[in-house]
C-alpha cells in the first residue's frame, strides 16, 4: 500500500538519493527541481514533475526541501513561485538543508500564518550515506510536527535527534558540528603534510590512526580522503564550504563567540576558490597546507 504523498523539491547530490529512498518506501513523490534534467531517473521510478514549487504541493501535505542555501530555501517557499501559501492548512514543511537558523525561524512563523507547520531538519552525511539510508538527522520544531515528520526520516537515516522546540536550533546543531567536521580536516591535512614531508606514507598514517586513537567515522572516512586526495566527485564542495562556514561566522559574531579556528577555515576555503578549486570536495584544503609546505600541489 502506498504511504501519504509527499513532495520533494531540491535533486542535487543529496537530494536526489534522499528522494528515490522515499519512492523505494512506498512514498506517492511529487518533485520538483530547477533543472529538470535531474529529475528524469525519479520520473522514470514512478515520481510526479511538476513545473514550479507553488505546483509541487497537495493543500495540507508534506513538503521536503534539500536545498543548497538560504536564498534558495527562500524562493522556493516564499518566491513569486513558492509553495508556501499552496500549501496551506494541515500542511508540513521539512527542511533538511544547511542553512541559518534565523531562515528557520522566520519560515516557522510564515507557515504558521498559513496554517502550516514547519520542522528544521539538516542531516549528517555525504551522498553515499544518503543512498544508503544512513544519514543522521538532527531535528527542532513543535512537537506533533515531529511526529508526523518522522515516517519521512525513518525512510531516509540511521537516526533522529532532538533539540527542542526553537525552529532555528537544529539548523545551529548543523552549523557546530560541520564546524567540528571542518576543523578536524585541517587537522588531518596538517598532519599528512608533516608526515609526508619527513618521510612517511600518507595512507599509512591515515590507516593507524583510524583504527587507533582515533577509531570513528569523521578520521576515519575524511581521514583516507584527505591522504588520498581524493578531492573528485565532491560530496560537498569548497564553495559549499564557504557557505557554510559563514553561516558559522554569522551565528558566532551574533552570539558573541570569538572562534578564530573558524576563521582560518574561511581562509583556506576562500584562498582555495580564488585558486580555481571551488568545484572540488571541501577537503581540498589539504592543497593549500601542501602548498604552504613547499610540497608540489598534483592541481
Amino acid at each position: 500500500m502506498s504511504q501519504a504523498a509527499v513532495t520533494f523539491i531540491g535533486l542535487g547530490r543529496m537530494g536526489a538519493p534522499m528522494a528515490r529512498n522515499l519512492l523505494a518506501a512506498g512514498f506517492e513523490l511529487t518533485i520538483h527541481n530547477r533543472s529538470p534534467k535531474a529529475a528524469e531517473p525519479l520520473v522514470s521510478a514512478g515520481a510526479r514533475l511538476a513545473p514550479s514549487p507553488a505546483q509541487s504541493v497537495t493543500p495540507g501535505g508534506i513538503v521536503v526541501s534539500m536545498l543548497a542555501h538560504d536564498a534558495a530555501l527562500e524562493a522556493v517557499t516564499l518566491g513569486e513561485q513558492g509553495f508556501a501559501a499552496a500549501l496551506g492548512s494541515g500542511g508540513l514543511h521539512i527542511s533538511m538543508s544547511t542553512v541559518a537558523p534565523e531562515i528557520s525561524r522566520r519560515l516557522a512563523q510564515e507557515h504558521e500564518r498559513h496554517g502550516s507547520q514547519f520542522v528544521a531538519a539538516p542531516v549528517f552525511g555525504r551522498p553515499d550515506a544518503a543512498a544508503a539510508r544512513k544519514l543522521r538527522i538532527c531535528q527542532s520544531g513543535a512537537p506533533d510536527a515531529k511526529l508526523r515528520a518522522r515516517p519521512i526520516f525513518d525512510a531516509l537515516g540511521q537516526g533522529v535527534f532532538d533539540f527542542g522546540t526553537d525552529p532555528g536550533a537544529a539548523n545551529v546543531a548543523k552549523l557546530c558540528g560541520n564546524f567540528l567536521i571542518f576543523a578536524a580536516v585541517e587537522a588531518l591535512a596538517e598532519t599528512f603534510t608533516l608526515a609526508e614531508k619527513s618521510g612517511l606514507d600518507r595512507s599509512a598514517l591515515a590507516a593507524f590512526f583510524g583504527q587507533t586513537i582515533f577509531a570513528c567515522p569523521v578520521y576515519q572516512d575524511y581521514g583516507r580522503i584527505v591522504a588520498e586526495r581524493a578531492f573528485e566527485p565532491p560530496g560537498f564542495t569548497l564553495e559549499l564550504g564557504l557557505k557554510d562556514m559563514r553561516l558559522v561566522r554569522d551565528v558566532a559574531e551574533t552570539a558573541g563567540v570569538p572562534m578564530p579556528i573558524g576563521d582560518l577555515l574561511r581562509a583556506r576555503l576562500l584562498s582555495g576558490i580564488a585558486q580555481g578549486r571551488g568545484q572540488l570536495d571541501f577537503t581540498a584544503i589539504e592543497l593549500a597546507c601542501a602548498g604552504d609546505a613547499g610540497l608540489a600541489a598534483p592541481r
